[in-house]
């Protein structure tokens, strides 16, 4: 469990860092984005556009629903003391290898530009066509001092493919914890996401694509995309149940618990549903890529939505406040009814959005927002663009002076905001480089 004390004490010295950090952050953003317009941007998605109306809002409004903590209990009973994040990472049996180890296939999936500052490729026994990586979040993310316990960890979300590989597994959602203590040597272990079922006396694997994906405090929000109104799941970071059976079953079995040979499990604690229904055009939005925004007040969870790749239709960004209740710590704020509300909403004309983060630098008036695309056909790079309301700028690379110099078949955005760097992922690659280097 996360060690209280430290992290209050060590919060005014994040505070500073933030500070400088968003200075130069300013400085740079004053010499690089010089409010570039439609016209300016011959395949950009231009100014943001912001949403106000009652009508437009209400689409974004959530409903909590917890798990009933006495099910929670049940389960924890049945399998035995929960685990910590620490043991997960001491179980660590996957390791990475640094960029110059990886093949070129793999390292053809990087930026163009800007260049990273650090790169890894998973281990070759997890480089399969049917899993696929799409989200990552960090301590960074979950604390402001960037540790948890003693330790500095990247999250990344899989999720099975759907129509390739074994029956029982398609659709899957398993979370690598990686163990980022030594930048030279990342190790991992695999946690794979259920939610319990009859009153925690069982569970099932959770079938979804977990597109985006942002731990805070002891709380992991992941996307829900499986056909439902459900728009988000809620993890415990101090709930991982190990399991004691190795077999391809997921849930109860004769002898013990399964996870289709997976050692830890983490239980769904809650979820999060549109009022409105299910997502549409003209409804709410299909949550695509999630990010963690430390730079407003509260604290808040920023989203997208995601669009087909090269359509005309223009997508959404909005944000929700955490709450500020000690007692709902990494919970979304709600009010008497359980209810939460977007606290602000755009509209952007960028479609196919995988990656997104806001930062609002010191004395602006508005955030800036960053959004990495997929290109209209899915095959290679992407764009990676900063939006605001007066225009939209992004790196240009090539003979051709393309925008599409982003990573290949990228996911989603993790700022840490302690070492000012910004965390992402390829179908390949783990990745990280400096915030400032996306605005010049």
């Amino acid at each position: 469990m996360k060690h209280r004390g430290r992290h209050r004490r060590r919060r005014r010295g994040a505070a500073l860092r933030a500070v400088l950090a968003g200075t130069a952050l300013a400085l740079t953003a004053a010499a690089t984005l010089i409010s570039v317009s439609q016209a300016d941007v011959t395949d950009g998605p231009g100014a943001l556009k912001q949403l106000s109306s009652p009508a437009d809002t209400g689409r974004l409004q959530l409903r909590e629903r917890l798990v009933p903590a006495r099910t929670l209990d049940r389960l924890a009973t049945a399998m035995g003391n929960p685990v910590g994040v620490a043991d997960v990472l001491a179980g660590a049996d996957r390791t990475m290898n640094q960029s110059a180890g990886c093949s070129s296939a793999d390292r053809s999936s990087l930026p163009v530009a800007p260049d990273v500052a650090r790169a890894y490729c998973w281990d070759p026994a997890d480089a399969t066509t049917a899993w696929r990586p799409a989200s990552v979040t960090t301590s960074g993310d979950a604390d402001d001092d960037g540790v948890w316990g003693a330790h500095r960890v990247v999250l990344a979300g899989w999720t099975h493919s759907t129509t390739a590989g074994p029956a029982a597994e398609r659709g899957l959602a398993r979370v690598a914890f990686v163990n980022a203590d030594d930048p030279a040597r990342l190790s991992y272990s695999w946690v794979l996401l259920v939610v319990p079922v009859d009153g925690g006396r069982n569970y099932r694997g959770l079938v979804s694509g977990i597109s985006g994906m942002v731990w805070y405090q002891d709380k992991l929000l992941v996307t829900a995309r499986s056909g439902g109104a459900d728009a988000l799941y809620v993890y415990d970071l101090d709930r991982i149940q190990r399991t004691d059976v190795d077999g391809p079953a997921i849930g109860r079995v004769p002898g013990g618990w399964s996870a289709d040979g997976y050692q830890y499990v983490m239980p769904a604690i809650g979820s999060y549903r549109f009022t409105a229904g299910r997502c549409a055009a003209d409804g709410p939005p299909c949550a695509g890529a999630l990010a963690l925004d430390r730079s407003s007040a509260p604290d808040s969870l920023v989203a997208a939505e995601w669009t087909a790749p090269g359509g005309d239709r223009p997508a959404r960004l909005w944000r929700y406040a955490y709450s500020t209740d000690p007692g709902r710590g990494g919970l979304l704020a709600t009010d008497s009814a359980g209810r939460v509300n977007a606290v602000e909403e755009y509209r952007t004309r960028a479609a196919g959005i995988r990656g997104v983060l806001s930062y609002r630098e010191p004395g602006a008036a508005h955030p800036s927002w960053y959004v990495g695309r997929l290109p209209g056909a899915r095959d290679g790079h992407g764009g990676l663009w900063r939006q605001d309301l007066t225009g939209a700028k992004a790196a240009q690379c090539g003979s051709d002076a393309s925008h599409r110099c982003w990573a290949e078949d990228a996911g989603s955005l993790s700022y840490w905001q302690e070492t000012g760097e910004v965390w992402s992922l390829s179908d390949r690659m783990l990745f990280a480089l400096p915030l400032a280097e996306l605005d010049r």
